[in-house]
């Protein structure tokens, strides 16, 4: 199957890089979710595999006790995710031998009572961040949010307690690293509204806090480099808005998107992209130069994944299984396909493909062409995916459901050459 729509593969200028950023990151790490440069675009020397199943091309599997949506994230030799008991009701992180799927410590975070959660959420979807030096990660429950860092060896070295957090849909934000801060994203409902805090990666103690509206969001916190500036970027709360990394003032916010987006904000330095979401089902695009002016926007919604930008289209694949790819500058519909199964999982191109896991555990790989793309392979494995993958090096990191037997279970999977 072919599907015209020119476009090459390159990486974009517009990210700040990992290793600019943390120099003790390796250039095969993915250190936090969605990849080392934010945008699920995987380091030019990755080279993954393009087919697989349960069996071929699987180096290891283990299972992963609990359950939760998080990616692994890949630093050195090791895999680092996290998880959560429901019966149990405590929440961990994890450390795996990369080479080998080993279970190298499990640490306890917390214990107590649950929140609300949308059962399509998980009581662990924030991922682990990590600068080469320690672990950052947040979770919510009992009406809290608290960030943690830890070391190497899975020993807590402080946590933060936002209160006073009441649940909608649950909690999925994952901290952004950056210049000594790990950057955490609060909104919701409750009573003291949202806020976007950075806290010191070596004490926990916050460096600054703005306010963001009272109203339910569940988008990570991104950092892209536009014109020279590191600016992050938020959507959600019926805003689109750039923040000061380092005072986080506000750059400049746009009334635009909708109430409850879940996918990151995406650019290519000209464009700023987002969608979602509820109560409006839209995909917007506006101008990065700082003005924040509406480009185009459609009426389609994609609500949990984040979208894929490429040099001169927009890819996204929809909750409800439609893949979509528009001109970047003006919203036009390159191609349109119903693909099945379901969708939260982001697309991550890597080495020319984009990968798409599916909720049903079929990864759908297209291979990027100057005259089109190709769907090159379907690919099963367990029953469902709801985690988007790692990649580094010629491997692929999976975390897998797996119902075929009486019990459910979740899987790590090292899909490798």
């Amino acid at each position: 199957m072919k599907i015209k729509a020119a476009f090459l593969v390159v990486l974009l200028a517009s990210v700040v890089s990992a290793q600019e950023r943390f120099p003790n990151l390796g250039d095969s790490d993915w250190g936090w979710w969605r990849g080392p440069n934010h945008n699920g675009v995987a380091p030019a020397n990755a080279r993954p595999p393009v087919s697989w199943d349960n069996e071929t091309n699987v180096k290891w599997k283990v299972e992963i006790p609990g359950r939760g949506h998080s990616s692994p994230i890949v630093v050195g030799d090791r895999i680092y995710l996290t998880t959560a008991d429901e019966t149990k009701k405590t929440q961990h992180v994890l450390c795996y031998e990369k080479s080998t799927g080993e279970l190298i410590w499990n640490t306890l975070m917390h214990q107590g009572e649950f929140d609300h959660n949308n059962k399509k959420n998980s009581f662990a979807s924030g991922s682990v961040s990590c600068d080469g030096e320690r672990l950052y990660v947040s979770f919510f429950r009992d009406l809290k949010v608290m960030t943690s860092a830890l070391d190497l060896d899975g020993q807590k070295l402080w946590e933060h307690i936002f209160d006073g957090f009441k649940s909608h849909q649950g909690f999925g934000c994952s901290p952004l690293l950056y210049k000594g801060m790990a950057i955490v994203a609060i909104d919701n409902k409750g009573a003291g509204g949202g806020a976007l805090i950075a806290l010191d990666t070596k004490t926990g103690e916050e460096l600054w806090r703005t306010s963001r509206p009272q109203l339910p969001n569940y988008v990570s916190p991104v950092i892209y480099r536009i014109n020279g500036k590191d600016q992050i970027f938020m959507a959600g709360c019926n805003l689109i808005a750039s923040y000061d990394p380092m005072t986080g003032k506000v750059n400049w916010q746009k009334e635009g998107t909708t109430e409850e987006v879940v996918g990151n904000v995406a650019t290519d330095g000209e464009f700023i992209f987002s969608s979602g979401g509820y109560p409006k089902r839209e995909t917007w695009c506006w101008k990065a130069d700082g003005t924040g002016d509406l480009v185009w926007k459609n009426t389609v919604r994609t609500y949990v994944p984040s979208m894929l930008v490429l040099p001169k289209h927009l890819f996204t694949v929809t909750d409800d299984s439609i893949g979509y790819m528009w001109d970047k500058q003006t919203g036009k519909e390159i191609w349109k396909q119903r693909l099945s199964g379901g969708f939260s999982a982001s697309p991550i191109l890597a080495n020319g493909h984009i990968y798409v896991c599916s909720e049903a555990g079929t990864t759908w790989v297209f291979k990027a062409q100057a005259d089109g793309v190709e769907l090159v392979s379907k690919n099963q494995l367990g029953t469902g995916h709801m985690a988007t993958p790692a990649f580094s090096g010629n491997q692929i990191f999976l975390r897998a459901i797996d119902e075929s037997g009486s019990q459910r279970k979740e899987l790590l999977v090292c899909v490798s050459k």
